[in-house]
């Protein structure tokens, strides 16, 4: 094993099996994460309108299924505010494992949940309350997971490396559309009685996995200077609202163009092209898979990039792909073709989706200072969510419903992409910052020598 010696800016040095132990456990725990939190979302497309609102009319059970996985997102904020709170006090691995036994426990229990047939409204009342105990979970484990790589990666491939957390979602996604693709070929009576609890009851095993390896990291060596010099803040929101307000708001709006292509994608479609357009269940779960495997490629690539170039740079390329390409996914759609369907969905995963959200991670870390790097981090990914991941499957449905076509879902998603690229554009470019350096605290120093520099200098005596 190579145990080389790593440097990251002015943090301590690092061991290289140090590193990789990190980032084993940030992808693992992330996938297991995202995989618990992406097969509520599959299930509100196939079989909870079914299962736990059947007294509504089939959209209007669709449309309820959708807001319960909406609730997720709702959730999200308050997790990253509160486990953020502990991330930035006490520590990002101990915050870390409780953020994966939640999202456990809430996943487990839905496998075990009696559906409307058995005990009414207390069902998806039920259901509810495990996703909102998902949301709080997922809340805090992105900006944590993240965290812990980039602030024990080299800073000359903080981006590189800053993109694993990042394949946890394409891992998440493609474990849970694999596992709920193997029972949904169950006979119909089989799989809507106990067929689709099973990815849900699977979860268990996952979970005890991720906290065995994450319980072996280090703690976070840039977050351990902080705390050995008695920096660390008793309030890192209120801290963090006072010095970040700009950067929040603006990290906020570059969420779009990640969020709505990634949930029309995978959500949406998966009741219209079944529905509408008359794809089988299999076929689009399969573009979703393999989407999610050609990702797996390009989201290090795009982080890569981004240790070349820079974040912001790589960034807004990104969201003009995002913006022209929802004008070209529908089309491919709608050929009824499988290998056009196939091509569809590598380009708005692998590319359009990836190219954003691959140097989002490291940026968004970048952006904030250590003492409050954990919630600053997570807070303006999770309440995007409210605004851009949550409501989409709704908003989708509603634009179809309205116009029976899929231009204005298209527009919705260039509309959104431009957003994002103009806050990014006021965002600041990150990635030769100092990680133990605080952002404020460089800015004062910059303007303190432009300052200096103009100044009239004394004649000599």
């Amino acid at each position: 094993m190579n145990t080389s010696p790593i440097s990251s800016g002015n943090a301590p040095v690092i061991s290289r099996s140090a590193v990789n132990r990190v980032l084993v456990a940030s992808v693992v725990g992330t996938a297991i994460e995202w995989y618990d939190f992406f097969l509520y979302a599959t299930a509100s497309a196939l079989v909870f309108a079914k299962l736990f609102f059947p007294s509504f009319d089939p959209v209007v059970g669709t449309i309820a299924a959708f807001g319960s996985f909406a609730v997720g997102y709702l959730a999200r904020p308050f997790g990253a505010v509160f486990f953020g709170h502990f991330g930035d006090r006490i520590g990002r691995k101990a915050t870390l494992v409780a953020t994966l036994t939640i999202m456990g426990v809430g996943t487990f229990v839905i496998g075990l949940l009696p559906t409307y047939a058995s005990i009414g409204v207390w069902a998806p009342v039920l259901l509810v309350a495990m996703r909102f105990l998902q949301g709080l979970g997922v809340g805090g484990e992105w900006g944590g997971a993240v965290l812990m790589v980039v602030e024990t990666a080299p800073a000359s491939k903080r981006g590189f490396f800053g993109a694993f957390p990042q394949l946890g979602v394409p891992l998440g996604l493609m474990l849970s559309t694999a596992v709920f693709k193997a029972v949904s070929s169950l006979p119909s009576d089989a799989f809507y009685s106990w067929g689709w609890r099973l990815p849900f009851l699977l979860s268990v095993a996952l979970i005890a996995i991720g906290l065995f390896i994450r319980l072996r990291v280090m703690e976070s060596p840039v977050f351990e200077q902080i705390k050995a010099s008695k920096q660390v803040v008793k309030a890192p929101l209120i801290e963090l609202l006072r010095r970040h307000p700009k950067d929040l708001v603006l990290t906020i709006g570059t969420r779009f163009a990640v969020d709505i292509t990634f949930n029309v994608i995978n959500v949406f479609v998966l009741v219209y092209g079944t529905t509408r357009l008359g794809l089988s269940r299999g076929l689009l779960l399969n573009a979703i898979i393999l989407g999610c495997a050609f990702a797996l490629i390009t989201l290090p690539l795009f982080g890569k990039l981004s240790d070349v170039i820079g974040r912001r740079t790589v960034f807004m390329l990104g969201a003009v792909f995002v913006a022209i390409y929802g004008f070209a996914f529908f089309p491919l759609l709608e050929t009824r073709n499988p290998t056009l369907i196939f091509v569809a969905y590598v380009c708005g995963i692998a590319l359009s989706q990836a190219s954003v959200y691959g140097v989002q991670s490291t940026w968004f870390a970048e952006l904030f200072g250590t003492r409050v790097r954990y919630t600053g981090a997570s807070l303006p990914y999770q309440i995007a969510g409210i605004i851009t991941s949550g409501p989409t499957p709704l908003i989708a449905t509603y634009l179809f419903a309205t116009y029976g076509q899929t231009l204005p879902i298209s527009i919705y998603i260039a509309a959104t992409g431009l957003l994002s690229l103009v806050c990014a554009f006021f965002l600041a470019e990150t990635f030769r910052r100092d990680l133990s350096a605080e952002p404020e605290d460089e800015a004062a120093a910059a303007l303190s020598a432009r300052t200096s520099a103009h100044s009239p200098h004394p004649l000599p005596r």
